[in-house]
């Protein structure tokens, strides 16, 4: 007597993916805690920045920054934000990488995006979360190293109501 033990094409690859992410990102052999703190979660935003800018100084980049959010989120589950930075955009000056961190979320780290040269524009946009009302920051990195920062206060109001 044979039993057929096939399992699905959907599921063999579902299940290889999962293993090849765990893998690359290095989670895999990680405890518990160690996922939460290698993904950033309850970080504090000085512990985020340090570790990634060092003790770099970031100066006040209002005059070539532009971060767009609103002032009061009526949803915090979806903040449409944008940065745009004025940049030559130049193999020897250009947008590195723009991150966006909010100081109150419980990975204050929302994102990162990396540019080149070719890119022609120094211009990022997205939704994001956020958790609760508080300072959401655009960090730009330059290709010389340099930082520039801006940040703007958002309220996040409960249900649309202003609350």
């Amino acid at each position: 007597m044979t039993e057929d033990h096939r399992i699905s094409r959907r599921t063999a690859l579902i299940t290889l993916s999962a293993l090849g992410v765990a893998a690359a990102g290095g989670l895999a052999a990680m405890p518990g805690t160690a996922w939460a703190q290698a993904l950033g979660q309850n970080e504090s935003v000085e512990d985020a920045m340090k570790r990634l800018f060092g003790g770099k100084p970031m100066r006040d980049g209002a005059a070539s920054v532009k971060l767009d959010v609103p002032l009061i989120a009526e949803n915090g589950a979806v903040v449409p934000i944008s940065v745009s930075v004025d940049s030559p955009m130049t193999p020897t000056n250009y947008v590195k990488h723009i991150y966006v961190v909010a100081d109150k979320n419980r990975i204050p780290v929302v994102t990162r995006v990396t540019l080149s040269p070719e890119a022609g524009r120094a211009f990022m946009g997205a939704n994001i979360r956020l958790g609760e009302s508080g300072d959401v920051r655009a960090i730009v990195e330059q290709s010389d190293g340099s930082l520039l920062a801006v940040k703007r206060e958002v309220k996040v109001t409960v249900g649309g109501c202003g609350g």
